[in-house]
């Protein structure tokens, strides 16, 4: 089931929120709970017999974890047995369903160079597979740190994982983060409701008007053969995407928010304007916080950080960025993405460019630089493998000016031309101070503006997703 779907936006949404508010509030936590593992089972099938064997696993585990006052050293080593052994066992599940049939593909190519075979093997992905399993081991982290407890109530531990509005892409929410609100019984639950809605609508605005009518156009572009490549479909491939995954994703992050407000809870943010970066670091602290905020909590300086001279700071900033990068998937693609923006990170610590521009014409000339670097990490994330992606990088940097081809120029309607520039010149727009675009100023014009589009978008998007024009989000392949 999808945010986008008429099931979920006719039906399932208004039946949830219709039991919140009619059902006592002490029943909150249950009603979610049960509502989120029918909107997991709907798309998952018997996928779910695997996450609520996850859940199981940790929650029990959980009470174990807990550091105790004054604990001997036999019982900090069983603590710590348990938790390795947790993690494991977590990772050992991400591992198989999501990266088993890529590994063995592998070995099949190793074997098949001396003249033999490796069986390979597919296991079908599980949906949400990815968040999950960073929910369950920031769970059992942050006990295990003593900087929360352990839940001893079931239905509040299926609440936390298994929430519809985060379950199947995000954003990562740290047990730290929610564990103070899995008790809270809100009484304004028409409050939390009007509240979340605006930004629920921003949200389908965003994937259904914009990401959704850019797709077939950046599809187009990229299925175009390495031989019909030109300057023209490269370059509207690659902005074209840039703007369709950015519009995507925090329009579904936007959607998964605002539900959750309307469920009375406050979930992390995860954009914050990141093209207006001037640095590649800066654009990690803007794209995806969540994820960047996970890396950096439970590996990255559990590595060690920058606490131990410049070598392993950079050592522990190639280990997150390769992890990044396989996370989002089992391809080679995803792995030179994430070695390339970790390469970018060492370089600009290594000559000191993370440092805010001083001048208004620096900061322009470091704006355009830092977009441009992200497009080129774009198409390697977007393209199947790395030959089509050598080749767009080579026809984007080796102009031919032979224009597009015939199954893109019919892809780009006028419409789309259009949603392409109007995109452009949103994120093109002067910078704000963090926050999500649309809702970190609020000045008069910014207020209308907002609500205009929320309006209008909301209306249209409804119309949209009624006649069956949307897609999946695209990270839900991840």
């Amino acid at each position: 089931m999808s945010f986008v779907s008429p099931l979920f936006l006719w039906y399932f949404m208004p039946l949830t929120l219709a039991a919140l508010l009619v059902l006592p509030r002490t029943w909150r936590n249950g009603v979610i709970a049960v509502a989120s593992l029918v909107f997991y089972a709907t798309g998952a099938g018997g996928s779910t017999l695997l996450l609520l064997t996850c859940i199981v696993v940790n929650f029990l585990a959980g009470p174990h974890l807990e550091p105790k006052e004054f604990e001997p050293e036999p019982v900090a080593k069983r603590r710590r047995q348990l938790l390795i052994g947790v993690i494991c066992f977590d990772v050992a599940i991400l591992l198989v369903w999501k990266y088993l049939g890529f590994a063995t593909e592998q070995l099949d190519a190793i074997a098949g160079l001396f003249g033999g075979d490796f069986p390979v093997t597919h296991l079908a992905l599980v949906i949400g597979i990815s968040f999950f399993t960073f929910h369950h081991i920031s769970y059992v982290v942050d006990i295990y740190r003593g900087e929360r407890p352990a839940l001893r109530n079931p239905v509040s531990f299926v609440t936390y994982i298994a929430m519809f509005p985060q379950l199947a892409a995000g954003p990562i929410v740290r047990y730290r983060e929610i564990s103070d609100q899995l008790p809270q019984l809100r009484s304004h639950r028409l409050d939390d409701i009007a509240s979340g809605f605006p930004r629920f609508a921003l949200g389908l605005t965003k994937k259904v008007v914009i990401a959704d009518s850019l797709a077939p156009m950046v599809d187009a572009c990229f299925a175009t053969p390495p031989d019909k490549m030109t300057f023209a479909v490269a370059w509207l491939g690659a902005l074209g995407f840039t703007l369709q995954l950015y519009f995507d994703f925090s329009g579904y992050s936007d959607m998964a928010i605002g539900l959750g407000r309307m469920l009375g809870f406050r979930l992390p943010e995860n954009f914050a304007r990141p093209y207006s970066s001037v640095t590649v670091t800066e654009f990690w602290r803007r794209w995806h916080m969540s994820l960047s905020r996970w890396f950096r909590d439970y590996v990255y300086i559990p590595l060690g950080g920058n606490r131990h001279g410049t070598g392993k700071t950079y050592r522990n900033l190639a280990i997150v960025f390769v992890l990044t990068g396989f996370w989002h998937g089992a391809n080679w693609t995803y792995l030179v993405w994430g070695i390339y923006h970790g390469v970018l990170l060492v370089i600009e610590r290594a000559r000191r460019w993370d440092r805010p521009p001083a001048t208004t014409g620096s900061y322009l000339g470091r704006r355009a630089l830092t977009l441009l670097l992200v497009i080129i990490g774009w198409v390697f994330f977007k393209s199947s493998n790395l030959g089509n992606a050598f080749t767009m990088l080579g026809n984007m940097f080796l102009p031919d000016f032979s224009g597009l081809t015939d199954s893109v120029a019919a892809a780009l309607t006028n419409q789309r031309l259009i949603l392409l520039l109007l995109a452009l010149l949103i994120i093109f727009l002067p910078a704000q101070p963090a926050g999500p675009y649309l809702e970190s100023v609020r000045t008069p014009p910014a207020t209308a503006l907002r609500m205009t589009v929320m309006t209008v978008g909301l209306a249209y998007s409804a119309i949209l997703v009624a006649t069956g024009t949307f897609s999946p989000f695209l990270y839900y392949q991840f």
